[in-house]
């Protein structure tokens, strides 16, 4: 490559490319070295510069570095603050302080905010700094002769390293991993996979807004902590600092989780950024009419007569309609008010843009779901965004392209989802916290994540459904954080499988301890339904005010089923989730107690998953029915 870090030196000339600065002052040309690709950057740190050091010797080893490929002397820079905008020139170089002596370059170049940077200034300012300016500051002049190609790239490492990569807390944070491994790499994949716009535009948001307050946060704790060192740690005031430092120790602690879960590619999503949906709901109309809006690119008079023997017909409605016709599945959404219904007429739908669904609608294909296709073209976050309270899509085919998040977020009410084909890119649909899905006779498959994930304190029930050839079936995100309530989970007569891991994963943190006995500690927060024996009677099985009549009449139906050779991979989730779901409730009434409440309302307490798992079969899963993947 053109733009390789290490270009040989017997090649004549400069293997840079370069760049005008901008502005009314004609500066120099300098490097164009801000463009380096990601295994550039990733073979600098890991081969170069870092190696194995720890934290605690970044610093050492990059002067080290500097030291082999940095120019002493002889080369012009451009200083860039702020507030203004200097040519300099480089005399001398202090390594180990990664800084470089300057001298201003005659003639005097200088852009500026304000009118006060005179030359008399600059020297003063100079003089200040003991002419020591550190090197991420500088921005290496253009010269085609290659002898500067090296000192250029140097200089963009390290300006790069502390902008993007280094933070004010790591070198604190000492363990038996090297810190390339530990925070070098994930942050640099980070940073391309947003520069790359494979992160959803959200979860950028928080992680941004998290680091803002997790260093605001940490300046704040050292500054408490200096004070302690500074005072008489038995005094009042000392014990009051104590307090307040460790109660800012903790609230960084806690953002700092929050980010390295971002930063590991394979815990970005664990994460489960609470996206905010500005998604308003237009309520009723006005005038109180609901309307009927009809779908198709040409409408045929065949087509017509069907329609309204099947669907528009005042015997078959029971009133009078008032019908809308689109050529744009899209448009018709955008028209809804509450209580609207969509009549998708086959076809293959070409939209660019996001269904923002916040009304309670009903979408529905009018015939088989592979003649009813809507295919996402365009790059964007979402597809399907679902927040209205009773939302109901049937008989569709979705197909998604060029995606930075699943096919399908149902971030607040209800979404039921019926006859269905999903062809997925990037994750599948996401189930958020206080979300309910029902996803019944519907085939899932591609997602580059997990089909299905399913978010704490959400309600998700999947009935005769195909998950396949994803990377996991269905995550279980659970226990993100300690207030939020256990998902409630039912899982019935679904096949899951050839996924490229598992076929259901719960993700969770490591708990202090595991439950020694899950089996006697089960029935306290949670309920597990399961078809062990054909003898089992609903008498016998704990009702639920959360399970709709619609499910609970299914239920019934499979309770009756045979036993299958999938029971041992049916108990064996709903064993992991009945431990887990025990132990949080033990770790929440400790808190308790330690708060002093002691008679707490074990209805409260509670936070039962109800889990109902039910002939599901698992087949041809890379890694097997279920796994636990601990964080």
């Amino acid at each position: 490559d053109s733009c390789s870090d290490y270009g040989s030196r017997d090649k004549p000339g400069t293997a840079l490319g370069r760049t005008v600065p901008d502005g009314n002052v004609l500066f120099p040309d300098i490097f164009h070295t801000d463009h380096l690709l990601f295994y550039e950057r990733f073979k600098a740190y890991q081969d170069y510069i870092l190696a194995d050091c720890k934290a605690s010797e970044v610093k050492e080893f990059t002067a080290e570095y500097l030291e082999k490929v940095l120019e002493p002397s002889g080369w012009q820079a451009v200083w860039r603050t702020n507030v203004f905008e200097v040519l300099v020139e480089v005399v001398d170089v202090e390594y180990s302080a990664l800084k470089a002596v300057v001298q201003l370059s005659e003639p005097f170049l200088c852009e500026s905010r304000v009118s006060t940077f005179t030359l008399e200034c600059m020297q003063e300012l100079l003089e200040l700094k003991e002419r020591q300016i550190p090197l991420q500051e500088l921005w290496v002049v253009y010269d085609e002769s290659g002898e500067f190609d090296q000192t250029a790239l140097a200089v963009e490492h390290v300006r790069f390293f502390y902008q993007c990569i280094w933070r004010t807390w790591d070198e604190e944070e000492e363990d038996d991993f090297d810190y390339f491994v530990r925070c070098v790499e994930p942050r640099l994949r980070l940073h391309y996979d947003i520069l790359e716009h494979r992160v959803p535009s959200g979860l950028v948001a928080d992680y941004q807004n998290l680091l803002s307050q997790c260093e605001e946060l940490y300046r704040k704790f050292l500054n408490v902590r200096n004070s302690i060192s500074s005072s008489d740690s038995d005094s009042e005031v000392g014990n009051v600092s104590m307090v307040e430092g460790l109660k800012l120790y903790e609230k960084v602690e806690h953002l700092k989780q929050k980010l390295k879960l971002i930063e590991n590619p394979l815990l970005r999503y664990v994460f489960g950024y609470q996206k905010y949906s500005g998604l308003q709901a237009k309520g009723l109309r006005p005038t109180g009419t609901k309307i009927t809006h009809v779908v198709s690119s040409t409408m045929m008079a065949s087509l017509l007569q069907s329609l309204i023997r099947d669907k528009l017909c005042p015997e078959s409605c029971g009133e009078e309609l008032e019908i809308q016709f689109h050529n744009d599945p899209l448009a018709a959404v955008n028209a809804c008010y509450e209580g609207d219904t969509v009549i998708i007429c086959p076809g293959h739908y070409v939209v660019d843009g996001v269904f923002c669904i916040a009304d309670s609608v009903e979408l529905e294909g009018y015939g088989l779901p592979d003649d009813i296709v809507i295919e996402k073209r365009g790059k964007g976050d979402n597809f399907v965004d679902c927040t209205g309270a009773n939302i109901r899509i049937s008989s569709l085919k979705l197909v998604q392209h060029d995606a930075v998040e699943g096919i399908l977020n149902v971030h607040h009410g209800k979404t039921v989802l019926e006859n269905c084909v999903l062809q997925c890119e990037t994750m599948g649909i996401t189930v958020r916290t206080s979300a309910e899905l029902v996803m019944k006779n519907s085939d899932l498959y591609g997602a580059k994540g997990a089909g299905v994930e399913i978010y704490p304190g959400s309600t998700c029930t999947l009935l005769d459904n195909g998950i396949h050839h994803c990377k996991e079936g269905i995550l279980i995100k659970n226990f993100l954080d300690g207030h939020y309530d256990i998902p409630k989970i039912t899982m019935v007569n679904n096949m899951i499988h050839n996924n490229e891991g598992y076929g259901v994963v719960l993700v969770r943190p490591t708990m202090p301890s595991d439950v020694k006995d899950a089996s006697a500690e089960i029935t306290k927060g949670i309920f597990v339904f399961l078809e062990e024996t054909p003898k089992t009677s609903r008498s016998s099985i704990p009702r639920q005010e959360e399970l709709h009549e619609c499910i609970t009449d299914e239920l019934d139906l499979y309770e009756r089923a045979e036993i299958s050779k999938q029971d041992e991979g049916n108990y064996e989730i709903a064993n992991e989730l009945g431990a887990t779901s025990a132990k949080k409730s033990q770790m929440h009434k400790k808190r308790l107690s330690e708060l002093g409440i002691t008679d707490a309302d074990d209805n409260l307490m509670s936070q039962e998953m109800f889990v109902s798992i039910v002939g599901n079969q698992f087949k041809w899963n890379g890694k097997g029915s279920f796994g636990t993947f601990l964080f």
